[in-house]
């Protein structure tokens, strides 16, 4: 339910839309970008709301450690690409930095006297906003090169329902939100009773069974794109999710709900972070610029590591 109503929910958006005559460019930021990210986002906002602080962050440390270890992993071992100077510039170096904005925030027992991890309010308002400051500064900088733009955006932006009437699409629409609330509840009540049954922790659980499967968008995305040769696609793919986890997902679940973390350990948070600088790492190592496939397995094995890790503290 949450991966086809998140599905159907952009293509539904998409071709409503595109009826409205709102630009391809806008589009693909807004109703696109959010939409692959779906899953995550209901499944932190119903944790949060839930008071169930670590699947919310469990979740989003999960997703990032997955999308660059298994996902960019399992496309480069399949096709190595080039990394481009663009990338290399803003987005890895913005992966990077959201990371630890996020976890500094959730880590108040640094400070003397505070024992409690909580991410407050006024954090997720902040990150929300660094979120959108970056979207406004991604906006300009597309703008200075609109021939890229509109191609990027058309290749974003293409809907299989754009033929359809508008009340079969605004009933898609409603029917796919329906499924991703509906399918979010499921996901988390049956996270929780999974790691009660295995005597498992929910931050185990949310980092392990929760992040790979709201990241399925991401890795049937990658593993095609890869196949089809065009693996680009799914770096984008990736970096612009893990910033968008970072910033926005965390950001709106800690505004509707502040956040207490309690079984996120400095391990998973190092885990993620030291994924995000291995992006940039692989700009240097082997074949320069480029996504090798050794550094492909290379990923797939500090994966397997860290997921074989938890499971033998279990």
């Amino acid at each position: 339910m949450l991966l086809l109503g998140a599905n159907y929910m952009v293509d539904a958006s998409v071709a409503i839309a595109k009826r409205a005559n709102i630009s391809n460019f806008i589009i693909g930021l807004t109703i696109v970008g959010i939409g692959t990210s779906a899953p995550e986002l209901f499944v932190g906002i119903k944790s949060a709301l839930a008071g169930d602080g670590d699947i919310a962050m469990g979740n989003v440390v999960g997703s990032n450690i997955a999308n660059v270890l298994l996902i960019l992993g399992i496309t480069a071992a399949i096709t190595p690409f080039a990394i481009e100077r663009e990338t290399q510039r803003l987005d890895i170096p913005v992966g990077i930095a959201a990371s630890i904005l996020m976890v500094l925030l959730a880590s108040d027992s640094l400070i003397p006297g505070i024992a409690e991890n909580t991410l407050s309010r006024i954090d997720g308002i902040f990150l929300v906003v660094v979120f959108l400051a970056y979207m406004a500064y991604t906006i300009v900088l597309k703008a200075r090169n609109p021939k890229e733009a509109i191609e990027d955006a058309d290749e974003q932006t293409a809907s299989s329902l754009e033929g359809f009437h508008p009340a079969i699409l605004w009933l898609i629409t409603g029917v796919s939100l329906a499924a991703l609330i509906f399918g979010g509840n499921l996901f988390l009540d049956n996270a929780k009773l999974l790691a009660a049954s295995w005597g498992m922790s929910e931050a185990v659980i949310s980092i392990t069974i929760v992040a790979v499967g709201t990241s399925l968008p991401e890795l049937v995305t990658a593993v095609i794109a890869a196949c089809k040769g065009n693996p680009q696609l799914a770096l984008g793919n990736v970096l612009g999710s893990n910033v968008f986890n970072c910033l926005f997902i965390i950001g709106v679940s800690a505004t509707a709900n502040p956040l207490t973390i309690t079984g996120i350990s400095w391990r998973d948070y190092g885990v993620m972070i030291a994924a995000a600088v291995m992006t940039f790492v692989v700009v240097f190592t082997f074949g320069k610029h480029k996504f090798d496939r050794i550094e492909g397995f290379i990923f797939l094995a500090v994966y397997i590591a860290y997921i074989v890790t938890l499971l033998m503290q279990l």
